[in-house]
């Protein structure tokens, strides 16, 4: 009963005011580790912060190991041998050890510490519920997704081949080839393609500004095929999630009125 009671503060999706008041516990705590990030000057503020939110990221941690029996469909000691290998228990864990970097100088490797930091970050997807349902709608529609990638990053290799054997100009600046090698060709298309267009390589002769054209022109295409799919998908969970709450709704004040009558 102590495990179940834990498990509904801790769990994101039971949304109950302590579960609330936990989450947002942690949604501070993770935006304290990451602040210190943002600066090339470390504060001794920051190492306060670092440590107060590394409490929290090791408690969070220990309460979601002694729960994993009831998160898990197994039974027995093997969910708690198998939580610590689990990839959102190895991200809490590496978001630990930059911390002890702090306290040890056994730990301290400076930039794997930092970049150990910015994994903390992904925390955030279990905490706040918008990226919670962005990752359902991925997972979803990933066969598309993955259609419509595939589909980019082949038109995105045609268009730098006949780019980098269309443009044979010299660039009027430095005197020195548009496309020294393929990659300047295949990055210049991925520019084109996501309508990024950076200025730092571009067509100068017709024939490559007319192919910089009809690439543009399909990539806006091809860029707005994934928005609509996400779009569509995210509508989709949204309105799921709220027949879902209206069904919980509708299932507990039922309860409550046949207990109320004597009913049950």
């Amino acid at each position: 009963m102590i495990r179940r009671r834990i498990y509904n503060i801790i769990e994101p999706r039971i949304g109950t005011r302590i579960s609330r008041l936990y989450d947002a516990i942690m949604l501070i705590a993770i935006v304290m580790g990451i602040i210190p990030l943002m600066f090339r000057t470390q504060h001794q503020v920051f190492l306060y912060f670092d440590i107060i939110s590394c409490i929290c990221y090791v408690i969070d941690y220990i309460l979601r190991w002694i729960t994993a029996g009831v998160r898990s469909k197994r039974k027995g000691w093997l969910p708690y041998v198998i939580y610590p290998f689990t990839p959102m228990a190895i991200i809490d864990l590496l978001s630990i050890l930059p911390t002890l970097s702090l306290l040890s100088q056994t730990f301290k490797i400076a930039r794997v510490s930092r970049l150990l930091k910015v994994l903390r970050l992904i925390k955030v997807i279990r905490y706040y519920e918008p990226l919670e349902i962005i990752l359902a709608v991925i997972k979803k529609q990933s066969k598309i997704l993955l259609t419509v990638f595939s589909l980019a990053l082949f038109y995105i290799f045609i268009t730098a081949l006949i780019m980098f054997n269309a443009e044979e100009a010299v660039h009027p600046e430095t005197g020195e080839e548009l496309f020294n090698d393929f990659f300047d060709a295949f990055y210049w298309s991925a520019c084109t393609l996501t309508t990024v267009g950076y200025g730092d390589i571009y067509p100068v002769s017709d024939t490559g500004r007319i192919i910089s054209i009809i690439s543009s022109i399909v990539g806006i295409a091809i860029i707005a095929l994934p928005s609509g799919i996400m779009t569509a998908g995210y509508l989709n969970e949204l309105r799921h999630k709220e027949e879902k709450s209206e069904s919980k709704e509708h299932k507990s004040e039922s309860e409550t009125y046949f207990n109320s009558n004597g009913l049950v």
